[in-house]
């Protein structure tokens, strides 16, 4: 049982299981963790749930999660208690630890849901053929790169900051550019938390991307706006359902 005292999920307690022997020096600093599939045959689980925990603990910036390489203790203390800022699970935190991370990304989302609403209707308006190509190399990026985070984080902010430019309003991707800063710490929180709570894959993400792209694409603004108000709306629910009111 947890600190609200629900059951457990089962990526819950293997994720527990695992920090409690990085902590005790099973697993010490730098040591490569056995592989998923031995993992999920040790825990008696499925991968996924193994890919959950790891996720978990990688979020916490506990694990360094190679592609294709392995993954390796990072540190056998949560990021969320030396306050580097790492994106963390709300679960895992005190209300007030929380509440000061939840503040400054609700500030981020009412100014995301102003400004890419108006974009993205925008850009369905004016964008041309090359905005067009730009934004679904954006896409395939995204895709091309799932599974790495950093990677596909860099693309997921270039997606939005190219529905700016697509408005051909300078003013507007003057705008999004002075808060890319931000929005790249914004999209680390945000990926960390929707797949938490949803527990979701980034394949998720892709497609709220592809159906903004396809209503800029058609030219229809309305349905241009909706759907990233729909976006904004999710991440928002996911954030504040989930940590906020704890």
């Amino acid at each position: 049982m947890n600190n609200d005292n629900r059951p457990l999920k089962s990526y819950e307690w293997v994720m527990r299981d695992i920090k409690t022997k990085m902590e005790d020096g099973e697993y010490e600093q730098g040591a490569r963790l056995p592989s998923v599939e031995k993992l999920a045959v040790q825990y008696g689980v499925g991968r996924s749930t193994i890919r959950e925990a790891l996720g978990a603990l990688k979020a916490l910036g506990m694990l360094d999660i190679r592609q294709g390489g392995g993954t390796f203790v990072r540190s056998v203390r949560p990021e969320a208690e030396s306050g580097t800022g790492s994106p963390l699970h709300p679960g895992m935190l005190q209300p007030d630890v929380w509440a000061d991370r939840a503040l400054p990304l609700r500030h981020l989302l009412e100014v995301r849901r102003v400004l890419e609403t108006g974009c993205a209707a925008l850009a369905a308006t004016n964008r041309s053929e090359s905005d067009l190509a730009l934004l679904k190399e954006r896409l395939d990026e995204m895709e091309r790169t799932l599974g790495n985070e950093e990677a596909s984080e860099q693309a997921d902010v270039g997606f939005h900051r190219s529905i700016a430019a697509a408005t051909h309003n300078p003013v507007l991707s003057e705008l999004m550019d002075s808060l890319s800063n931000k929005l790249h710490v914004h999209m680390r929180d945000m990926r960390a938390l929707w797949f938490y709570a949803e527990r979701s894959t980034a394949e998720r993400l892709l497609r709220e991307h592809a159906a903004i792209y396809e209503a800029i694409a058609a030219g229809d603004a309305k349905a241009a706006a909706g759907k990233m108000e729909r976006h904004i709306a999710k991440v928002e629910q996911v954030i504040f359902a989930n940590g906020a009111s704890g």
